[in-house]
């Protein structure tokens, strides 16, 4: 019976002991309770005392989660409907209020929050149009939805740490709009590189014919340069001939003008008595 009494008390006494400490890893919160009231939640990552059942711990994630909601529709300034399909990531950053606010439970957490972003999302898209949402400028409005979402989930103990789109989805008839302008826009500067391109195909053409012509012109000025050598040439020939013997140089000009003048032998031409011609042919006959 004694060591029945003294085993119990021992494994009374190991309960008492392990429910004495508890631990707090780096990714958690810890809130200390006492009675079902909040007496503390400043933990370091460790170990640490509590009161055996008088004293419980819970724990929460100190992580950032991920919020990825559902795809929501909107309106834009222009009253045109987009489907819009985002993730938000969010952590806890004060963990009594957070505590206090949704009693702990992530699930309740998520869906507040959730409602706060599909609020502040809305306002932003009812104050832009639809080229500003699919633009540049998204990024400003992003930037105040994350800043107006925090204002709202401080009374969760929650921070926003960033609101990203993942998509945009236009209505069908929109949709073909936009695709048509995209081909207009294509179509247009399509067209404008074809007259682009005509155009400095007639340039180089033009300036291909000029130095075609400017090329000929200085082939001709050579030739004819060449051409006014060539008969200054023949001229001192003939000059050099000439002085050697004129009468003889006079003969054979004569005779070349005879083969020019009279050709196949079919012409008929007639002389006067004392055409130098005549007399030629009479010598020759003598």
């Amino acid at each position: 019976m004694l060591k029945h009494i003294i085993a119990l008390g021992v494994i009374l006494t190991a309960i008492v002991v392990y429910s004495s400490f508890f631990v707090v890893r780096e990714d958690q919160y810890a809130v200390l309770f006492r009675l079902g009231e909040i007496t503390r939640v400043d933990f370091e990552p460790g170990l640490h005392l509590k009161t055996p059942f008088v004293n419980n711990v819970v724990h929460f994630d100190r992580r950032i989660l991920s919020l990825d909601s559902t795809p929501e529709r909107f309106i834009t300034s222009e009253k045109k409907d987009v489907t819009v399909d985002s993730v938000v990531k969010w952590r806890i950053n004060d963990v009594e209020t957070y505590y206090t606010a949704t009693r702990g439970d992530e699930l309740r957490a998520s869906q507040a929050l959730g409602q706060i972003i599909k609020d502040r999302m809305r306002d932003e898209f009812n104050k832009r149009t639809l080229k500003d949402v699919v633009s540049d400028a998204r990024s400003t409005m992003i930037v105040n939805l994350t800043a107006k979402a925090n204002e709202a989930a401080a009374s969760l103990g929650i921070v926003v740490i960033d609101v990203r789109i993942k998509r945009i989805e236009l209505p069908d008839q929109v949709t073909e709009s936009v695709f048509e302008r995209m081909r207009s826009e294509r179509k247009r500067v399509a067209s404008e590189l074809r007259s682009q391109g005509k155009e400095s195909a007639e340039r180089l053409q033009a300036e291909a014919d000029r130095e075609v012509q400017v090329l000929l012109a200085v082939a001709d000025q050579e030739a004819q340069e060449e051409r006014g050598k060539g008969d200054a040439e023949a001229a001192a020939i003939f000059a050099s001939a000439y002085s050697k013997d004129a009468e003889f140089y006079d003969f054979l000009r004569r005779q070349e003008v005879y083969r020019e003048g009279l050709g196949s032998g079919g012409d008929v031409m007639v002389l006067g008595r004392d055409s130098p011609m005549l007399k030629d042919l009479g010598k020759s006959e003598r």
